[in-house]
């Protein structure tokens, strides 16, 4: 394993900016700023239920997951065409570029747009657009993971993946997400055994405010190769076993836990127990324009609150790209790039 050198405490939040990372678990519609909102709502003539941003920054204040996704979905509804998804997508990029993001898989859903009356056609197009450009013009590679909304009905998810599948070459995986609590993983067993079959790569959320059964039930069921979240299944010991043996794969998002008070504190957050424990868990963002923070800003704030080291920097950033769905010659290259600034840094 790769050893880095030990970083006064001033400067780990430098590394920790400057180091090349993959972005594996954002909500590209979560990534919409106040300003974006009102200026696309303005451009589509979109009402809204706040008088400015300022009032609308003042309703991010959230008791738990579905808090958030009231007020997000109400964000949602000023995305019209194809270019209002491409627009959010790009800002996203070079947002996500300038924090030396390498790589990002970016969630999205179709079933949140076409209740608003679009076309699954505007939603991708639009996003993989934005990844193509983010690749010409700013070098980051993307790839979107199409989800199901875990509320709805597996037949509503059956009926959003037929309408994806003309585009089947513009996404990488499927995923599951929104309402976690009362929507266990095994819901969509038929669904998820269908996209398997068309070759997607599967992840599900799991174990945010659900239970470690949840995320059992996502790997035996679902058969996914990735974790969403994952932060309960510190309570099962076996659990931990099994995600440590199969090297399965977390994507944590602290600001996101701390936002929806699945932890009292940040410094109450498990992720540094998560890698003493041999789990291959990596930092995002998750919704960052309502969570406080985008990717550079979990890392920067998680590290302060439980004391985190260089070397566990380095794990994270190595788990990053190891997590990530790219193929291995490039993965390989983006962890050399890793272990280059880690060098490098004094």
């Amino acid at each position: 394993m790769f050893k880095a050198k030990p970083v006064a405490a001033g400067r780990l939040p430098d590394l920790l900016r400057a180091m090349p990372k993959a972005e594996l678990h954002m909500h590209i519609e979560g990534s919409l700023e106040p300003e974006l909102i009102f200026a696309l709502a303005q451009r589509n003539r979109v009402e809204l239920p706040y008088a400015d941003v300022d009032a609308l920054r003042r309703a991010y204040v959230f008791n738990n997951l579905q808090s958030f996704l009231d007020v997000y979905h109400e964000g949602t509804k000023v995305l019209r065409t194809e270019q209002d998804f491409f627009d959010m997508a790009y800002a996203y990029l070079v947002r996500a570029h300038a924090d030396n993001v390498l790589h990002a898989e970016i969630f999205f859903d179709t079933q949140t747009h076409t209740g608003h009356g679009l076309d699954a056609a505007v939603v991708v197009n639009g996003l993989h657009r934005a990844c193509v450009a983010a690749l010409a013009e700013l070098g980051i590679t993307a790839s979107l993971i199409f989800c199901f909304l875990r509320h709805l009905s597996e037949q509503a998810a059956f009926e959003a993946l037929e309408q994806v599948l003309p585009y089947r070459d513009k996404m990488i995986g499927v995923g599951l997400a929104s309402s976690e609590l009362g929507h266990p993983p095994e819901k969509f067993a038929r669904v998820f055994a269908r996209c398997r079959e068309l070759g997607f790569r599967l992840v599900a959320h799991a174990g945010e405010e659900g239970p470690p059964a949840y995320i059992w039930s996502a790997l035996d069921v679902l058969r996914v190769e990735r974790i969403d979240h994952g932060v309960q299944s510190m309570q099962d010991p076996l659990l931990m076993q099994r995600l440590a043996k199969d090297r399965i794969p977390l994507t944590v998002c602290p600001l996101s836990n701390l936002k929806l008070c699945v932890f009292p504190a940040l410094a109450q957050h498990n992720l540094a127990r998560m890698l003493d424990a041999g789990l291959v868990a990596t930092v995002n963002s998750d919704d960052p324009a309502y969570f406080g923070g985008y990717i550079n800003e979990n890392f920067t704030q998680t590290f302060a609150a439980l004391g985190m080291s260089a070397q566990q920097a380095w794990q994270l950033a190595h788990n990053s790209f190891a997590a990530s769905f790219l193929d291995e010659p490039l993965r390989r290259s983006y962890q050399q790039r890793v272990n280059a600034v880690f060098e490098a840094f004094e």
